[in-house]
Parts: structure tokens; C-alpha cells; sequence
């Protein structure tokens, strides 16, 4: 019996990211996502081709503060996350998470999806930059094309 494409995506996120083992990367589960819905609604975004998710983007807006301890290596992401505060004006997105099903790349889903959360976050909040951490060179690529296209400039921890 072959995976559904949720089973998929739950093994993908494994096999990319340590979160469930690194104390220091942020692991989403339940609580966390309520939380990320708090901060702003299009924290968390899913393409679903009708047969479930194919790609989950993640983008936590936060602070210009928060954004250069994070890049220099003061902060964690979980810290990153567990210090961003609610209700607040926030400068800047962090773009947390890329998954994609392998038979969906190319195709522009990823970075469409996060283009559309970045706008929504805009028109609530004045965004000067964004800022990632790559785990893969098409994360990276990923992070200057979205950074390209919404004219911000990005910053690499």
C-alpha cells in the first residue's frame, strides 16, 4: 500500500529537517501551529492537489531584533519563535519552511504559495526584510527568488 501524500509530506519533513532530535529548530506540531495562527493567519500555508497536501510553507513574521540575534547566532529558531510577540508590529519574516513533494517541483507552487502569505502579512504589517536558514540549495534558491520577486532584501544565517 502506497503513502498518502500527508504521510509523505510527515516523511519528507523527517528526512530534511532534525526537529524532532535538535533542540534548537522548532518542532510544529499542534500547540505550535495554533500559536503560528496567532501571530498572523498566513503563518502557515498548504498547496493540496486534491488528493492532500503536496507543499507546506511556513513564514514567521517577527521583529528586526529578534531577526539579527537569529542571524547572528544568539538565538535559536524554537527561541526565535518562543520570543516573537504577540499583537506586535512586526519588520520582518522569517521563511521558516519549504516542503514539496519531489513530482511537484519546478513548477512554481512553493514559491507562489509563499509570495501570497508574504503580501497577506504585508498589508497587515510593514516588512523591510526576510531572512532563512538553508537546509537544502533549493531552499536557498527558493529564499532569493521569493526575496527577488517581492523586492526585500534577504539576510542568511
Amino acid at each position: 500500500m502506497s503513502l498518502s501524500n500527508f504521510e509523505r509530506m510527515i516523511q519528507l519533513s523527517d528526512e530534511v529537517f532534525s526537529s524532532r532530535t535538535d533542540p534548537d529548530q522548532l518542532n510544529v506540531n499542534e500547540n505550535v501551529m495554533e500559536q503560528l495562527q496567532l501571530i498572523h493567519p498566513d503563518t502557515i500555508s498548504e498547496y493540496d492537489d486534491g488528493n492532500g497536501p503536496v507543499c507546506w510553507i511556513l513564514c514567521i513574521p517577527t521583529t528586526l531584533d529578534l531577526m539579527t540575534q537569529f542571524i547572528n547566532q544568539k538565538i535559536s529558531e524554537k527561541e526565535l519563535y518562543e520570543l516573537t510577540p504577540l499583537n506586535a508590529k512586526y519588520e520582518t519574516i522569517y521563511l521558516c519552511s519549504a516542503l514539496l513533494l519531489e513530482e511537484f517541483r519546478g513548477k512554481g507552487i512553493a514559491q507562489n504559495l509563499t509570495v501570497k502569505a508574504i503580501e497577506s502579512i504585508k498589508t497587515d504589517h510593514s516588512i523591510k526584510a526576510l531572512f532563512f536558514w538553508a537546509f537544502s540549495k533549493e531552499g536557498e534558491k527558493l529564499a532569493n527568488k521569493v526575496s527577488g520577486l517581492m523586492g526585500l532584501p534577504l539576510y542568511k544565517r
